[in-house]
């Protein structure tokens, strides 16, 4: 008999560490081919009049680490009642995105609510892609029936802690109190049983949320009675304890955790020997036994000073890993930043003053930052930050009202708070069942690792139509001009693709085949642009109260005064004469007539210098283009001559093109000075590079006897199709207030300075931007964000105003 025990025991052991074992395996599983993704998007400014253009740009993590999965984000725009508006798509470049959107005209609402993700998060739950509502100053008269005074009924929701209250177990519960709108409402009360005898008094203590504590009794059951700040009562019954379980309980500390594990005395056998697994971004740290068969509680302590900030589990599985209990702590060891020191070594805040900002970032990873500089009188608080959206809203269920809040301190009182909202909020889950059970994740949306993917299909394709395999010729056409060729083998089942293809707008694809025309005219070609499809008619609804969107009538009486300048002044441009129009017209620089002239595409325009070289490479006596742009563009280093010579600008190497064609050092160096018309140098990161331009780009522009372009004769006669491309963007623009002899309109402006892209190195850790102030403001705000290449974080908000001068 002995020997039949002891295999019973042997094989129930083997069992457990099998499922132990496939649990872990899944989970590694999961980590490597279902990784989470998470997206924020820092905009310019909170608030906005209607006629004003939202910039933003985006920044990719994936884990705790710059999100190399995608290459195309897509940004949703909603109107107040919830209706598509638009659906933008930008390029990713260094896990991150930049672009802008322009409000319709007639647009009346209070605010638009905003979904930003890539195609791969549609894999994981998309309550947790990006949301955020931007306010929306439009002074326009508002209907009656949206002012009327609403009712809005309050409801309260109470959460055991680890999900389970057990009859003669102490038991920690949280509340929330909420309107409809998830708005926090502050409550008072009394926790009573089923005799209304009182038992505990209930009281919010951050933003609608609480804690109560007690011991619940066999069969009995248990209410909170309450009454709200506008003194509306209410009843809400707490879910009846088990009569038999566990209870986890945690409790955060800087160095450790405190896990406390009490059970009921009759539970059953499975679950007196129990498994505590401590995870974080599907990623296990920790494994830990614990034995309760002698003892009803058990007390461990957790090391989590060395692990990762942000939402760690702790789940609780019996001794053959059903799940019992999960609790969730924030880990916040300030290793996820790191900073950038901001000095103002000009402060010019008179009318159209010149000012200047530095930047120096002394940690040796690479960074990717954002700024934006705005009259201060339309600072509001933030309740979202990149802190916030990376490494707490990412990975939680339902609104949190100011998230922001819960990381701009580490006091006690916010911590405390902070735990509030980690019992009263689901979170990012496993299915344990599924993976006990082995099932592989599922891909429904495949990562976009690829810029524009041509896809398509020749439909109508047979065996032995063609001598040789047959091949699809295609030319690009841009709305601009540009023309981009490629060559796209064609498979067995009449499908090709060609990856990383890159254009704005829209463009026609002309398309051949390899063998002339004879396929052409017994065949059908399908194409596609391979980016997530628009939905027209599609609906979200936002959380927001539509009805008082503006707590701050100060602040809306600010924005209203800038947008009535701004409304006087669009009418008095729209009155001015056809004369002055056409005397502005008339004083064209000879850069803007070069730039008209030669430039198309990604060329055109931009953030960059442009140089006259007809006119400037006399005055120079330069011998080739590098001589001419030694010393002349900030930043760029050429060193060396000839086939020595080398270029770095931010630790990188810039890409050359000629006559928008890409080409080699020793192929520029070869032309003439003399034959150069035009020269643009772009700042990094440029678009137009296939590498992601992280050295900026210089384009070169030999001369050329006529104006217009001529077309392009390959095109002639080819079939062809439209596509659409990355959303077209507005890029911000400075006054040139340095050009004396320029006259302005006035200026109006509350953003000063937006550029999405700082980028610095170890080679070049320092950055200057130059901005210039607008007609008005007297005190300014600097906002930055950014991610350096490690995966860490950084935000910095500072005052601008004479007196901060370092």
């Amino acid at each position: 008999m002995k020997r039949i025990h002891l295999f019973l025991f042997f094989f129930f052991v083997t069992v457990n560490q099998i499922v132990a074992q496939q649990i872990d395996s899944m989970m590694m599983e999961y980590e490597l081919n279902l990784p989470i993704e998470k997206v924020h998007l820092h905009f310019d400014k909170n608030i906005y009049n209607k006629d004003e253009t939202i910039f933003y740009k985006g920044y990719i993590r994936t884990g705790n680490d710059p999100s190399q999965l995608s290459k195309n984000l897509y940004v949703e725009w909603y109107d107040t009642t919830g209706r598509l508006i638009k659906q933008t798509v930008s390029p990713v470049f260094q896990s991150s995105a930049k672009g802008s959107f322009e409000l319709p005209t007639g647009f009346s609402g209070n605010f638009v609510q905003v979904k930003a993700y890539t195609s791969w998060m549609l894999n994981h739950d998309t309550d947790f892609i990006f949301k955020k509502d931007i306010l929306i100053n439009s002074p326009v008269v508002v209907s009656a029936k949206l002012t009327a005074p609403v009712d809005l009924k309050t409801t309260v929701q109470t959460f055991p802690e680890g999900g389970m209250a057990v009859a003669g177990v102490p038991s920690r519960f949280a509340f929330r109190a909420t309107n409809p709108y998830g708005e926090p409402v502050k409550i008072r009360g009394t926790l009573v049983d089923s005799k209304m005898k009182k038992v505990d008094t209930i009281i919010t203590r951050h933003d609608g949320m609480g804690i109560f504590s007690f011991t619940p009794v066999v069969n009995e059951i248990y209410q909170l009675n309450w009454i709200d700040e506008k003194g509306k009562k209410g009843t809400t019954i707490i879910e009846k304890p088990k009569t038999e379980g566990i209870v986890l309980q945690v409790q955060g500390g800087n160095e450790e955790a405190t896990v406390k594990i009490q059970r009921s005395g009759n539970v059953p056998a499975n679950w007196k020997k129990l498994n505590l697994w401590i995870h974080q971004h599907q990623s296990l740290y920790y494994k830990v036994s614990i034995n309760v068969s002698e003892k009803t509680a058990v007390t461990a302590t957790i090391p989590i000073d060395q692990l990762p900030t942000g939402i760690l589990q702790f789940t609780l599985f019996s001794e053959d890993f059903l799940p019992i209990a999960e609790r969730i702590l924030f880990v916040n060891n300030r290793e996820h930043e790191f900073n950038v020191r901001v000095t103002f070594p000009l402060v010019n805040l008179e009318k159209r003053g010149k000012n200047i900002v530095e930047f120096f970032v002394s940690d040796t990873s690479a960074a990717n930052l954002s700024v934006a500089i705005t009259d201060f009188s339309l600072n509001t608080p933030e309740t979202q930050t990149i802190f916030s959206d990376l490494l707490l809203s990412g990975d939680i269920k339902g609104k949190i009202h100011n998230p922001a809040y819960y990381l701009m301190s580490d006091s006690d009182s916010v911590t405390a708070n902070l735990d509030l909202v980690l019992l009263t909020h689901g979170w990012r889950r496993f299915n344990w069942d599924k993976l006990k059970a082995g099932v592989a994740p599922t891909v429904t949306y495949p990562a976009e690792q690829s810029f524009i993917k041509l896809q398509g299909k020749v439909f109508g394709l047979k065996p032995n139509m063609s001598a040789a395999p047959p091949q699809l010729n295609l030319i690009v056409s841009g709305k601009d001009s540009s023309k981009q060729f490629y060559f796209a083998p064609i498979n067995k089942d009449g499908s090709f693709e060609v990856s990383d293809m890159f254009f704005y707008d829209t463009a026609k694809v002309y398309y051949s085949f390899n063998s002339g025309n004879k396929l052409t005219d017994v065949t059908q070609v399908r194409l596609d642009n391979g980016l997530l499809r628009y939905q027209p008619g599609k609906r979200s609804i936002s959380d927001r109260n539509p009805i008082t969107p503006f707590a701050d009538s100060i602040l809306r009486a600010r924005m209203t005064a800038i947008f009535n300048e701004q409304e006087r002044l669009r009418k008095m441009m729209e009155a001015a004469t056809l004369q002055e129009v056409v005397v502005k017209t008339k004083v064209k620089s000879p850069i803007q007539i070069l730039e008209e002239k030669y430039t198309s595409g990604l060329f055109s325009g931009g953030d960059g210098y442009s140089f006259d070289v007809g006119e400037d490479g006399k005055i120079m006596g330069a011998i080739d283009i590098l001589t001419f742009l030694q010393g002349r563009v900030a930043g760029l280093m050429i060193s060396g001559t000839g086939a020595n010579a080398t270029m770095n600008w931010r630790g990188a190497t810039p890409d050359l093109f000629l006559n928008e064609v890409r080409s080699e050092l020793g192929v520029v160096q070869s032309i003439s000075i003399q034959d150069i018309a035009y020269v643009k140098v772009f700042r990094p990161p440029f678009f137009g590079s296939g590498g992601g331009g992280a050295g900026g780009a210089i384009a070169i522009y030999t001369k050329r006897g006529q104006d217009t372009r001529k077309a392009d004769p390959n095109a002639k006669g080819m079939e062809y199709a439209i596509l659409g491309g990355y959303s077209r963007f507005k890029e911000f623009a400075l006054p040139p207030y340095d050009r004396p002899e320029t006259s302005f309109d006035p200026d109006n402006r509350s953003t000063l300075l937006w550029n999405p892209y700082v980028l610095t190195n170890k080679k070049s850790p320092r950055v200057k931007l130059t901005y210039y102030n607008n007609d008005f403001s007297k005190k300014l705000l600097l906002v930055l964000e950014g991610m350096n290449s490690q995966g860490k974080l950084v935000r910095v908000v500072k005052p601008i105003d004479p007196s901060v001068q370092d």
